[in-house]
């Protein structure tokens, strides 16, 4: 991988160098203290990563990718490194692969290089699904992705990595298919953030992702009893079992029993 270093911190810049030699995926890595110089070594060579100082003197990071767009020239995996959260939305907006907050560790760098590096090797299979149209909604939904500020960082988590979110007080608990995250923040503003990504609300404290469950079984109270990825399992209570309506429209080998059962309960 070829990496360049965008940062006017000296410190900064010798600190990700000696990161990047000691890391066998990088073949080669440059820097740059300011957005003028970068764009002209970008101009000359083609990196795989670059880690960019939001920042920057006169021209920021986020101008600097509007720069090159302007130049026709191919935008990398972007890691964002910056001391203030509040540009977390625009780095987002940005298509920004990691947003790490300094000061940082060698363990938090290394872990998005991480992100980058498998990011790089999937680019061939993503381009190939691009390519076929009746795929391409399913190709804009992977691509898309949530950001959590959740202990101090940003966390950039792909919808489907999401399993449930069940109300805690005045908390949420994001479940994953490994680990959590426990934000401040109410099930309803998560019910509406989430919709768009297939999550359904189950009872008026559980939010499920449709693409993780794997098994439905109606039982004679009227109610639903929904297994997720994991094996668990969760009541689909009757107040809210009308939002299993819409995904079973889909599903193959039904008639629409399963909605009018659901009309007359």
């Amino acid at each position: 991988m070829r990496v360049l270093i965008v940062d006017d911190e000296p410190l900064a810049r010798s600190a990700l160098a000696d990161i990047l030699s000691g890391t066998p995926q990088v073949e080669y890595f440059d820097t740059a203290n300011d957005a003028v110089e970068a764009l002209e070594k970008m101009l000359v060579r083609t990196f795989d990563i670059i880690i960019l100082d939001i920042n920057l003197p006169e021209v920021s990071g986020f101008e600097l990718l509007d720069q090159m767009k302007a130049s026709n020239l191919v935008i990398p995996a972007i890691v964002f490194v910056t001391a203030h959260d509040q540009h977390a939305i625009a780095a987002f907006d940005k298509h920004a692969l990691d947003y790490v907050l300094k000061p940082y560790t060698r363990d938090r760098i290394v872990e998005a290089l991480g992100i980058a590096f498998r990011r790089a090797a999937g680019e061939t299979a993503i381009k190939v699904v691009e390519t076929m149209p009746h795929l391409d909604n399913l190709t804009k939904r992977r691509v898309t992705r949530i950001a959590i500020k959740s202990e101090g960082r940003i966390h950039f988590v792909e919808p489907d990595d999401i399993i449930t979110v069940k109300a805690e007080g005045n908390y949420v608990l994001l479940q994953r298919q490994v680990g959590s995250y426990l934000l401040r923040e109410s099930l309803t503003a998560m019910e509406h953030s989430l919709k768009p990504h297939g999550f359904i609300r189950i009872h008026r404290s559980m939010l499920v992702n449709t693409s993780c469950v794997e098994e439905i079984q109606p039982w004679p109270t009227g109610e639903y009893c929904l297994r997720v990825k994991g094996g668990k399992e969760y009541t689909v209570t009757r107040t809210y079992k009308k939002n299993l309506w819409d995904i079973s429209r889909s599903w193959i080998g039904f008639d629409s029993s399963f909605e009018r059962q659901g009309h007359r309960s």
